[in-house]
């Protein structure tokens, strides 16, 4: 008996995903619900656990390549019925794949009259209207703060779908070639509003190594790139003493390990936070045109390191949680954002971010808003330095803690109250709290 393996639907506004990684290859025997493959979405990276048990007989997409959810990519069948393995997904895969994607059938239907200069004449307006729709609420979100018109881009994802990085190509370059310019009367003396060609990185010849990005390294520079685009940033830095929250870690330490958690600065920061946030709600908001919507819920994202790139996990509703269950969300998300176990919704909503370079050594970080947020904190490295306390030197555990806002609606004075009331619960951190 064949088992189809399918591109999993990792989300409700995820329409595609790539395929990273084949964990087993052609004739590899595999178990129900092993690890087959690894995909990489919109939203998160994961290991695609196998729906049957039995011989991996066929692969039908290759690595890097992207195909809609439903699409078959692979067969499991009994040993010896391994065949040759296939670069491009059979023709079947996009019946497959259009009857999970009701909006995918009809914008390919409708694709498919292109050709015909008669019928593109009449069915320009609808077509139009369509493209507007082929689009994630982000992307439809830049639009209107750009005052973009989605018409006008020429989308190359799924079924003609506008991407966040066709998007941003757009506002970053103006309208590429293969974009029909609109019909306005032209001026001889109007300047030309192309753009320049780029300058080549590196000359023929040079001694250097192209290598392609990965998925996550693309998504992470699409994100970076819409946050400089977005939010006019500021930083505020302050210095904060650590050796209340050291001594209260050393006490506890052992305590939280019984109940099957590692304490560790960053739970402690994040209560600081957390409580901080309730303090100063206009830090966990966001900006929706000219309106500000004030999150009631307070949603702590954790940045974690990965060997290839960055991810940010939620912790939902973090203010309703004490200190071990922070630190026991904290230590369960890190660890499956590292073993690529974790679930879309679970990168998603966060309201608030903390980052910590500072496990790196670096003394303090500015890092770029997590959008739509409007603020970011960064902990440096909290080492032992002099400082003067009562008119006399010490040596203190010290740490940088700085906050990155957006100006458009976060002022300093905002930044600064946030900082102060942090420092204050930190340096005084209570016990009762734990």
């Amino acid at each position: 008996m064949t088992t189809n393996v399918v591109m999993p639907q990792m989300g409700e506004s995820i329409a595609e995903g790539t395929i990273v990684r084949w964990i087993k290859k052609v004739g590899d025997s595999i178990d129900r619900d092993e690890p087959l493959f690894e995909i990489s979405t919109d939203k998160v990276d994961a290991e695609i656990p196998s729906p049957a048990a039995g011989v991996l007989t066929e692969i039908k997409v290759k690595e890097g390549e992207t195909v809609p959810v439903n699409s078959v990519v692979a067969t499991i069948g009994t040993a010896g019925e391994a065949k040759a393995t296939t670069a491009t997904p059979p023709s079947d895969t996009l019946p497959e794949a259009a009857a999970g994607q009701p909006e995918a059938a009809a914008t390919t239907a409708s694709a498919s009259d292109d050709g015909a200069e008669s019928d593109e004449d009449n069915e320009s307006e609808p077509r139009e209207d369509a493209r507007r729709q082929k689009s994630s609420p982000l992307v439809r979100k830049i639009a209107q703060e750009h005052n973009v018109d989605l018409s006008q881009i020429h989308g190359t994802g799924l079924s003609g779908r506008v991407t966040k990085q066709d998007i941003l190509g757009y506002i970053q370059l103006g309208k590429t070639a293969d974009q029909p310019a609109p019909k306005t009367e032209r001026r001889a003396e109007a300047p030309s509003t192309a753009p320049a060609p780029a300058a080549p990185t590196f000359k023929p010849g040079e001694n250097v190594r192209v290598v392609p990005m990965s998925v996550m390294r693309k998504k992470i520079a699409e994100h970076m790139v819409l946050s400089a685009h977005t939010s006019p940033h500021v930083y505020s830095v302050y210095e904060v003493n650590f050796a209340r929250v050291s001594m209260l870690r050393d006490k506890k330490k052992a305590d939280y390990e019984a109940a099957g958690a590692k304490l560790t600065f960053t739970a402690f920061i994040a209560k600081a936070a957390i409580d901080a946030l309730r303090q100063f709600p206009i830090v966990n908001a966001s900006i929706d045109g000219d309106n500000i919507v004030y999150k009631k819920d307070i949603n702590l994202g954790i940045a974690v390191a990965l060997d290839n790139g960055l991810i940010v996990p939620v912790i939902r509703s973090a203010d309703e949680k004490n200190l071990l269950g922070l630190t026991r969300a904290i230590n369960d998300l890190a660890n499956r954002a590292r073993s690529k176990k974790l679930n879309p919704d679970e990168v998603q909503g966060g309201t608030f971010t903390i980052t910590n370079p500072g496990i790196f050594g670096a003394l303090y970080g500015l890092p770029l808003i997590n959008q739509p947020q409007v603020a970011i904190l960064g902990v440096g490295t909290i080492e032992k330095r002099a400082v003067v306390i009562d008119d006399g030197i010490a040596i203190r555990p010290m740490c940088h803690i700085t906050l990155g806002h957006d100006h458009r609606l976060v002022d300093g004075a905002d930044a600064g109250r946030f900082l102060a009331d942090m420092k204050e619960r930190l340096e005084n951190f209570d016990e009762a709290w734990m």
